[in-house]
């Protein structure tokens, strides 16, 4: 473990302001394992998606920045794709992060979760875990995926202590039940999450399904109107949650 881990990088974006407190230096990593039909990232499901790429020349680019991120509260997140697919990637970044003096925030969908290390933990300041949906049957019909993993892992970061938002994309027709969110609500509130992002589904993945040949299920599917929205945080906020 250490600078001479290599992994597969998706992309870099310098000064993101939506992934994590400040601006971050954000890390887009290739492979996931879910099949959201809304994702706006399918060009990072697969490994080979990305650039092969060493940690010490991405640490290296950080550092260009490290100064300015640590001036605006901000720092570094791993996101993709999903980043718990290249778990020692992650760690040997987050480790070199920290020897910098950086925030480090990890936004997963927590699938993954077992493959988080407690060296990987310990290198991480924040989750940010991106539960789609509280019912396990709509959660299988828009991931592909069980439920059951990603709330292990919520859970066993809220045994340890360890700072999480929850993330929640809210889809009109899917994930707009409001007696489902209720219940996440108080699931995340039982968990003590430190914040919630009620992120109103988009469309701006649509483009990138349609130049990969593939079907977008969603095409007919309207953002939600702020009005819902605004409900929706009200909601969280019954329970005692921060919402972002």
């Amino acid at each position: 473990m250490g600078v001479n881990v290599e992994g597969y990088v998706h992309s870099v974006e310098t000064g993101g302001a939506v992934d994590g407190p400040g601006l971050r230096f954000v890390v887009f990593l290739s492979g996931c394992h879910l099949r959201c039909l809304y994702c706006h990232n399918p060009d990072t499901w697969h490994l080979k998606d990305g650039k092969k790429t060493g940690v010490a020349h991405l640490l290296n680019e950080i550092m260009l920045y490290a100064h300015y991120l640590k001036r605006t509260g901000g720092g570094v997140t791993a996101t993709g794709g999903e980043p718990l697919a290249q778990p020692e990637f992650v760690t040997a970044l987050f480790q070199g992060c920290k020897a910098m003096g950086l925030h480090t925030a990890l936004d997963t969908n927590g699938y993954l979760g077992e493959s988080a290390t407690p060296a990987l933990l310990d290198a991480t300041d924040l989750v940010m875990l991106d539960i789609k949906a509280f019912n396990p049957e709509v959660y299988k019909k828009l991931t592909g995926s069980d439920l059951e993993p990603t709330l292990r892992f919520a859970e066993r970061l809220s045994e340890m202590g360890k700072p999480t938002w929850l993330r929640y994309v809210l889809v009109p027709g899917w994930t707009d039940d409001l007696a489902s969110i209720s219940d996440l609500a108080a699931y995340a509130a039982k968990l003590k999450m430190a914040k919630v992002e009620v992120l109103p589904f988009h469309k701006m993945g649509e483009p990138k399904w349609e130049a990969m040949g593939l079907p977008y299920a969603l095409k007919d599917t309207q953002p939600p109107s702020a009005e819902l929205v605004s409900h929706v945080k009200e909601i969280f906020v019954s329970h005692g949650l921060e919402t972002v």
